[in-house]
């Protein structure tokens, strides 16, 4: 299925330069912030406060997060899960600390969380009928395990497309694939760094779908340009590459354009509990188009790609 057919093919590998120092240049401001500021992590992974509420009927959140906002919390993390009469509410240490959140206990002295406090002073904002189910405190230990396992899962999933790629295509192909595609992964975390959103579970699932869904053009392209090397047998490289990236623009344009109208609709209407899962879904389509075509092919191309490493000539034929 095509849109549209480019009679002529568009010379991408002409400024393969051009776009790989581009590349590398957006790389390198995503790493510097990285370095410097470093990201913004949930709850998940710094540790805090998280409260399950259930009410007797469908409940609006925005109420809670205002009453929150009220008592000087910059960043109310509420939403429903489960049905929507069950309500997730989670703060920082530091937040759940607040004089308005805490009492001192009878037995121990000690200032401790009050429950009722808490239900009396956020959950009962948009309703009194309400029930705390849950009030548990996350350590810091198990959000270290949680980025550890993060960053491992990254690890596993990069071997992988590189031995993937190297099986089914050749090791150039590989090696040029996984750094595309941890540029995507940089440039995700390079955003979230800069303008400090939260790094939170569900960005990180987005982030490891984004690796899977960048490999799967890599391969299409490469897949293509191995096909070229059968068909175009006395056109150069750059010439079989640029035929590869313009055949495959139309199936481009109609994949990644559909999958990002899910996400968009996702971004606006799925609410706070989606919406830096959705942002790094956006980020990661877009940039995903971007480095398999103009940073896979052309680092394909500098790395030497010829048609014996794809081609096996048939005996006693030498062209």
């Amino acid at each position: 299925m095509e849109f549209f057919k480019i009679r002529k093919d568009i010379p991408f590998m002409r400024h393969a330069l051009t776009f790989n120092i581009i590349s590398f240049v957006t790389f390198l401001i995503a790493v510097v912030f990285l370095a410097w500021k470093g990201l913004n992590f949930s709850i998940e992974f710094t540790g805090g406060l998280i409260a399950e509420a259930r009410y007797e009927e469908v409940v609006d959140i925005d109420p809670i997060r205002e009453a929150m906002l009220k008592l000087g919390i910059k960043e109310p993390h509420v939403q429903t899960f489960g049905t929507s009469r069950d309500v997730l509410v989670r703060m920082s240490v530091k937040d759940s600390e607040m004089p308005e959140f805490t009492s001192p206990n009878k037995e121990t002295g000690k200032v401790e969380f009050d429950r009722e406090k808490f239900k009396n002073t956020v959950l009962t904002a948009p309703s009194p009928k309400v029930t705390v189910q849950r009030v548990e405190f996350v350590g810091p230990q198990v959000g270290r395990e949680l980025a550890e396992n993060g960053a491992l899962a990254l690890l596993i999933t990069s071997l992988g497309i590189v031995i993937y790629l190297a099986f089914r295509f050749e090791w150039k192909f590989g090696i040029a694939a996984i750094i595309a595609n941890l540029h995507d992964v940089v440039i995700i975390l390079g955003f979230f760094s800069i303008f400090q959103w939260e790094f939170s579970l569900p960005v990180l699932a987005a982030i490891l779908a984004i690796l899977g869904y960048s490999v799967n053009e890599s391969v299409v392209v490469a897949d293509r340009i191995r096909e070229n090397f059968r068909k175009m047998r006395r056109a150069p490289v750059h010439e079989i590459i640029d035929n590869a990236i313009t055949r495959t623009m139309s199936r481009t344009i109609i994949t990644h354009g559909s999958t990002q109208l899910a996400v968009l609709s996702m971004l606006l209407f799925g609410g706070a509990a989606l919406h830096y899962f959705a942002v790094a879904l956006t980020i990661g389509i877009l940039f995903g188009i971007y480095s398999s075509v103009l940073v896979m092919a052309p680092l394909v191309m500098w790395l030497g790609v010829r048609r014996e490493d794809l081609v096996k000539p048939l005996p006693g034929n030498k062209d």
